[in-house]
């Protein structure tokens, strides 16, 4: 038992950035994410006299998490009713790379599951906004977490039959709506010297303005997507008058950073407006690499970017 605040505190805090990264899964989102976590000590902490071992504690926590996931979709409704783009999921949001190293306390590895499956894609993040909740729920906690369906059904207060099914249903979803190379195949890639070169080639293209260089990395069907906004764009022609709008002479100069989110390379943009003396968090571009071409661009706010370790402004060069 768990008596004291304190103790339960620092028990539960070793759990924090896995449950994160289960909420994330459920959710798509990293700020709501973060209100989960919070959500479910909040309700372990009433409901502490209901933890009858000690080292059920992990287990315990990833009930109360997966309940307030699914207090948290029923309530607001996030579920879509299509995918088309990630432009149809205007609450999804990246995740740091660098964070999932924290999933495991300091004296311990990280669950393979949580941090080397592939399930934190932006293209899984969105094909599970399909589902149901309790059908979403069941496949992270089968599929990313590898419980067996009898615990799964304890935790989730449904029959071992219903979970398979549920299960089932959820896998023939995710094979309808997951890029066609994976479907089937969601194991960890490391990053490649072919994304590391893109990455570069990107950022250097976006700082200079060279839209015939950047058009040359890419595939020509590339896609581009802004979420939350509903456009997406489709292909070499579409991604033109974009590349020619970041450069129009009043929107200013841009400095990019690489870093990683979802598992895919990406670059924080900072943009120094006319009259402003310093670069801002404008944009996060996450990219998505197909062969030796960019295929997709994901392009989200610059919220987000102090959460990759990086800063709001950019130091004046030579500061």
């Amino acid at each position: 038992m768990l008596d004291s605040e304190a103790e339960f505190e620092v028990a539960a805090r070793r759990h924090r950035r896995e449950l994160h990264v289960h909420c994330y899964r459920m959710v798509g989102n990293f700020e709501e994410a973060e209100d989960l976590v919070q959500e479910t000590f909040a309700r372990a902490w009433n409901r502490r006299d209901t933890l009858e071992r000690r080292e059920w504690l992990r287990a315990w926590l990833y009930r109360i998490a997966t309940n307030a996931c699914l207090d948290a979709i029923k309530r607001d409704g996030r579920r879509v009713p299509s995918l088309a783009s990630f432009g149809d999921v205007p609450w999804l949001q990246p995740y740091p790379d660098q964070l999932l190293e924290e999933v495991a306390p300091a004296d311990e590895e990280p669950d393979a599951a949580l941090v080397a499956r592939e399930t934190i894609e932006l293209a899984f993040l969105a094909a599970i906004q399909l589902l149901p909740a309790r059908q979403r729920a069941v496949l992270v906690l089968r599929e990313v977490l590898d419980w067996p369906a009898r615990d799964v059904a304890e935790h989730l207060d449904m029959g071992v039959a219903a979970v398979n099914s549920a299960l089932q249903r959820a896998r023939a979803t995710l094979r309808e709506h997951l890029p066609h190379d994976r479907r089937e195949d969601w194991t960890a890639r490391e990053t490649t010297e072919t994304e590391a070169r893109l990455l570069a080639g990107y950022i250097a293209t976006h700082e200079s303005g060279d839209s015939a260089a950047a058009l040359a990395m890419v595939t020509e069907d590339i896609r581009i997507t802004m979420p939350p906004h509903p456009m997406a764009f489709q292909g070499i022609d579409a991604l033109r008058p974009l590349l020619a709008r970041a450069h129009e002479s009043g929107m200013g100069e841009w400095r990019l950073l690489p870093t990683r989110a979802n598992r895919h390379p990406a670059a924080a943009c900072y943009l120094r407006a006319p009259g402003d003396d310093r670069f801002r968090a404008f944009k996060l571009d996450v990219l998505r690499v197909r062969g030796d071409k960019i295929a997709e661009f994901t392009t989200f706010s610059g919220r987000l970017i102090p959460a990759f370790g990086l800063p709001e402004v950019l130091p004046e060069q030579g500061a």
